[in-house]
């Protein structure tokens, strides 16, 4: 075993902070809970937050609207030509790094 700083052993305190710091909960169970709230007029956190995008969206701000209807029926599919319709050769163009062994 090799022999660090004051014999190979961790300061209580300082940067170790008294050992590694415990879990936090999966984001996913954290999310479920706080959308999950009943707000003041009745409705969940996430019902509250879809009415406030819904009237964002309806008032012309076109980010909430396509945020709502992304989220609804997904994102329109997007093609690509990936056909190379040229006949000249590949060329491949190396860079050095301007610093050594790098």
């Amino acid at each position: 075993m090799r022999e660090g700083r004051n014999g190979g052993k961790l300061k209580t305190g300082g940067n170790n902070g008294g050992g590694r710091p415990r879990k936090l909960p999966e984001l996913s169970v954290l999310l479920a809970d706080v959308l999950g709230e009943q707000t003041k007029e009745g409705l969940t956190a996430a019902e509250d937050i879809l009415r406030a995008m819904y009237a964002r969206a309806r008032k012309g701000d076109t980010r909430a609207a396509e945020l709502l209807l992304d989220r609804a029926y997904g994102k329109p599919k997007q093609s690509i030509d990936n056909n190379i319709t040229t006949t000249e050769p590949l060329v491949i163009v190396r860079t050095e790094s301007s610093k050594p062994n790098e």
